[in-house]
């Protein structure tokens, strides 16, 4: 009986605003919640009419609006933090401190050596590698990090730096030794000198793959620490940019992986539900075990409200600022070589097929133009042979995709998740040195992919760029870069359309669009909960409206009370 009455028992929130993203009633003063689900929108005669509940008005000098959903991140953003962060911009961390980014080369290798020397004085193990994340040389021109960096920094302990974009990491002489990497090598993306001498410098899975393996526990951590601190630190960090789902578009989904999203997402104090995609390439799966893992897991744990299984992650190219990803014509604007695939088309097409006819959502990393195009005729032949309406498979990056490849992904039912935070981080890189201007002019073209009627989300691949759906928001309006030149004007989108994309965008990409993304009755009692408006905030100011913290499921979460130091425990 007790708990009957705990489930029907209604709150009613009043708001100074309430933004709903739904278009038929855009903002309301009133929302009743019950059994974590929204009852009612509107004004408090509405709720009035639900019969009785209780009032709350601890939001009533506060802006509501859909909980953020982040369709492109990882779950490491609350795990790196174990590791000492050497990036070129700013961070926030988990406990809410900012950690001060490294702005010259000299500046890293002399953190880093810094950290040796204080190891050695400590009497740490010579053998413990000292692992460091975020680091991309694209920022110092044409230098690139090479084993003499980095043994200055150490030449008896290993030193490992990957870079912020995932895809390429540095390592020192002693690390290089015990990988076993040698001028003898023969692996893709394993760069070397004039002489044959390897550099340091490894590109995409299969070159940074002898270094992980060595690593152990370290290595796995370092490319998807997944632990229970590490789901923590995700879930402060969420909290503090107004994040209520999220994805992990990359995860092996072992049995490890799963115990420990289980762990997390069971608990009722856990604030973020997650959507983890399961990892189909370079896997210990072929495809058809891929499919099999995901039914089991389905089948086996169900659909719960904060865990969700059933979107496939694959990867074609990789990345642009990295100058490993796959360019048309006329290619690297500095001249540099092609980059890698990392799925060969032919692999990708028929590894698609097998997850497209089991009915999954595929979405599939292409960064260069050529690898959208590739991913694009794939998927074409696919459908022909085997047409599936509503699939709703996403392109993920895409930033080079133009306007006649947007027509074509609309007519496929293609959608897109664009790294809009492109424009801010690597924009001027991008325009001086890897795609030129009239690229650059058309980087991330949320508005063309709007204009050809492709669904859009936008994303920041955290950790790639930092957790934040508001800045990505911002960057997509401003298209502003660090030097403060705008990179295609035309390509800007309007506040309503950011936010549309942050929300209802993302939860379309997901097939989730009928649990989240707006405020609505029935769906899900998700908010972020903000001190300002951000319909009303000038565009340049929007990164800068503050967020109070959310509410998933109708249960309340505080920023400032959610902050957490990754390792405390």
């Amino acid at each position: 009986m007790s708990k009957s009455k705990a489930q029907s028992t209604t709150t009613v929130y009043v708001a100074r605003k309430i933004i709903t993203m739904n278009p038929m009633q855009p903002h309301a003063t009133h929302l009743a919640v019950r059994d974590g689900r929204i009852l009612a929108v509107g004004d408090l005669a509405r709720m009035q009419a639900w019969g009785e509940f209780e009032l709350d008005s601890r939001f009533a000098d506060k802006v509501l609006m859909p909980g953020l959903i982040e369709g492109h991140c990882h779950l490491k953003e609350g795990g790196m933090w174990v590791f000492p962060y050497v990036g070129y911009g700013d961070r926030l961390g988990p406990d809410g401190k900012t950690w001060k980014g490294l702005q010259t080369m000299e500046a890293v290798v002399d953190a880093l050596a810094e950290i040796c020397q204080q190891w050695d004085a400590a009497g740490t193990q010579v053998d413990k590698p000292l692992i460091a994340w975020g680091f991309d040389p694209i920022y110092f021109g044409d230098e690139r990090m090479t084993v003499q960096h980095l043994d200055r920094a150490s030449t008896t302990r290993p030193v490992v730096i990957c870079h912020s974009n995932g895809h390429l990491m540095n390592v020192n002489s002693e690390m290089m030794r015990i990988a076993g990497i040698t001028r003898d090598t023969q692996i893709e993306g394993v760069v070397k000198f004039a002489d044959g001498e390897p550099t340091g410098e490894l590109q995409e899975p299969a070159a940074m793959f002898p270094v992980a393996r060595r690593l152990g526990p370290s290595g796995s951590g370092l490319l998807a620490p997944m632990d229970d601190d590490g789901m923590r630190g995700f879930g402060a960090i969420a909290c503090m940019q107004g994040v209520t789902t999220a994805t992990d578009l990359v995860n092996q989904l072992a049995d490890h992986d799963v115990d420990v999203l289980l762990g997390a997402c069971e608990r009722d104090d856990y604030n973020v539900r997650v959507v983890p995609a399961f990892k189909a390439f370079h896997g210990t799966h072929g495809a058809k075990e891929g499919v099999q893992r995901i039914n089991e897991l389905k089948a086996r744990h169900g659909e719960t409200d904060k865990l969700r299984f059933g979107v496939v992650k694959m990867m074609l190219d990789g990345s642009i600022q990295g100058f490993s990803a796959r360019l048309r014509w006329p290619g690297y604007f500095n001249g540099s070589a092609n980059g890698i695939w990392v799925t060969s088309p032919e692999q990708y097409e028929a590894d698609f097929e097998v997850y497209h006819r089991a009915g999954f959502v595929v979405h599939t990393h292409t960064n260069g133009d050529e690898a959208s195009e590739v991913a694009i005729e794939a998927i074409e032949r696919v459908l022909e042979r085997a047409p599936r309406p509503d699939h709703r498979h996403t392109l993920q990056h895409g930033q080079m995709i133009d306007a006649a490849m947007f027509r074509r992904m609309a007519r496929l039912g293609l959608c897109a998740n664009l790294f809009a935070n492109h424009i801010w981080y690597w924009g001027d890189q991008h325009a001086s040195m890897t795609m030129g201007p009239d690229r650059a002019a058309r980087l991330d073209a949320c508005a063309s992919a709007l204009a050809a009627g492709v669904p859009l989300a936008i994303h920041s691949d955290a950790p790639v760029t930092p957790l934040g759906p508001l800045f990505t928001a911002w960057c997509a309006v401003n298209r502003v870069t660090m030097s403060g030149q705008v990179l295609g004007e035309r390509e800007r989108l309007s506040i309503a359309q950011a936010l549309h994309a942050i929300t209802l965008g993302a939860a379309w990409t997901l097939k989730l669009d009928d649990e989240i993304g707006s405020i609505e009755v029935g769906k899900r009692a998700d908010l972020c909960v903000m001190e300002d408006d951000p319909e009303q905030a000038e565009p340049m100011q929007l990164k800068d409206v503050r967020i109070w913290g959310t509410m998933l499921s109708g249960r309340i979460f505080e920023a400032t009370e959610m902050r957490y130091r990754v390792g405390d425990l």
